[in-house]
């Protein structure tokens, strides 16, 4: 019998790897929702402004 006829790939090889892995988001989710954040708050300003200006007017 050799090796890959036991191999599950759902099962992690190590408990100790699974959950450092588990705790960290990927790097590009991160630089993503900052990104998606800053630029929603941006618009949100931006609509704000517009409607008090038009709003004065």
């Amino acid at each position: 019998m050799s090796d890959s006829e036991h191999f599950d790939p759902l099962t992690p090889r190590s408990r100790k790897n699974y959950e450092a892995q588990e705790r960290k988001f990927p790097r590009g989710v991160v630089i993503r929702l900052f990104a998606y954040l800053i630029a929603g708050h941006i618009f949100a300003a931006f609509l704000y402004l517009l409607f008090a200006v038009a709003g004065k007017g």
